[in-house]
């Protein structure tokens, strides 16, 4: 594997970033879809759900898109302790297009499943 290709903590990121640009919007919404939420805790369920850690430089941006999609709402919340948080709700919109993301990601990890194990159909 060159240098280029090679996880450099593998611990905290044990998946290729391109894998996880993938993957990181239905996931985003999945952990939306349990009730609303700020960013911190959002990066803290992924990385416990398996996937690593994930960056605030590559989770706001994110958030930015799927609220300007109208996937998502947000509230100001106070902090008890501190400055307020921006909470995320997935909204109507949004569990639709999770649930269509959802079906197609199915889809998409049987063919991939598929060609590992079986190789390509001739």
């Amino acid at each position: 594997m060159s240098d280029a290709l090679a996880q450099a903590d593998p611990a905290a990121n044990p998946w290729p970033a391109e894998w996880l640009r993938g993957v990181l919007e239905v996931g985003v919404l999945a952990v939306l879809e349990s009730g609303p939420t700020y960013g911190y805790a959002i990066a803290a369920d992924l990385e416990r759900a398996g996937l690593g850690e994930i960056k605030g430089g590559t989770l706001y941006p994110l958030l930015g898109r799927l609220e300007s999609a109208g996937l998502v709402d947000i509230e100001w919340r106070s902090g008890a302790s501190g400055p307020g948080r921006k909470y995320y709700t997935l909204n109507t919109a949004g569990r639709d297009h999770l649930a269509r993301r959802r079906a197609r990601w199915q889809q998409f990890t049987d063919v991939t499943r598929r060609l590992l194990e079986e190789g390509p159909t001739r």
